[in-house]
């Protein structure tokens, strides 16, 4: 389009609260809040008469939606602090949400989901696209061989079929989180079998993969622990454990900030 040489912008809704969000999108004026030591743009402005992407769109705020629904129906933002000015730019979105759903629920404004709804992309879960999985792989491979030094330079048949034969619940973050495991476990030129995770080797011995509580366990405690287990299965990745949990990726950082969760990467 006519915006490919201009800039491009890209935002994780889901790694900042409310109030950062909102100072990182629309900008800020010197002494807007505590801390605002000097003005600063925002990525609107920032991705001006280019493309601004908005990953995990679903969890942005009712306020910070009213917000967004201006800029998109009047090409106007107001910075904290500031005063209205004009922008120009083309907006891409993605979610790992049903926003259908969102909105019937009361999470997603209704008009801004019809305002941003223009020409949708979806992308169908890695169980619906097997085959591309030798492809991921071997590109996750080469990253991560080059990225730790490791000598690992293709993968043995058996490791192939384990991979195209397991669901990928986790979808592409998972396969990419197994292949980087694999690729640091292993000493070898070919990454075997061994070297995958255990629940691609035996699909029943990953989804037993339990964490037990005694009866009486407090849900704060419970809730606390399966947080903190996921994380260490996804060696961290908070999209890929909140996918797992089927919670917003924001509920995890909001744990880990408020001090309720710890984990140790």
């Amino acid at each position: 389009s006519d915006r490919r040489e201009a800039p491009y912008v890209e935002l994780n809704c889901a790694a900042l609260p409310e109030s950062i969000l909102e100072s990182e999108l629309f900008g800020h004026e010197k002494g807007a809040f505590t801390g605002a030591v000097r003005s600063r743009e925002g990525r609107f402005v920032a991705a001006s008469s280019g493309t601004l992407f908005l990953d995990e769109i679903a969890e942005i705020t009712p306020t910070v939606q009213v917000k967004l629904l201006r800029a998109l129906q009047e090409g106007e933002i107001e910075p904290v602090g500031g005063r209205t000015e004009k922008v120009d730019f083309r907006l891409v979105c993605a979610t790992n949400r049903d926003l259908t759903k969102e909105v019937e629920a009361g999470r997603f404004r209704e008009d801004l989901f019809y305002r941003i709804n223009v020409i949708p992309i979806r992308v169908p879960p890695l169980r619906d696209r097997i085959e591309d999985v030798p492809l991921l792989a071997d590109h996750f491979l080469t990253t991560f061989a080059t990225k730790h030094g490791k000598p690992a330079e293709s993968f043995s048949d058996e490791a192939l079929h384990l991979l195209g034969h397991y669901a990928w619940p986790g979808n592409v973050r998972e396969l990419e989180n197994a292949v980087e495991r694999a690729v640091v476990l292993s000493r070898k030129t070919v990454v075997g079998p061994d070297d995958l995770p255990p629940e691609l080797r035996d699909p029943q011995a990953g989804n037993g993969r339990q964490v037990t509580f005694s009866v009486g366990t407090p849900l704060e405690e419970v809730e606390r622990r399966m947080l903190i287990e996921t994380l260490k299965y996804t060696r961290g990745d908070k999209r890929l454990a909140a996918d797992l949990l089927g919670i917003a990726t924001r509920t995890i950082y909001r744990k880990l900030e408020s001090g309720l969760i710890s984990y140790d990467s």
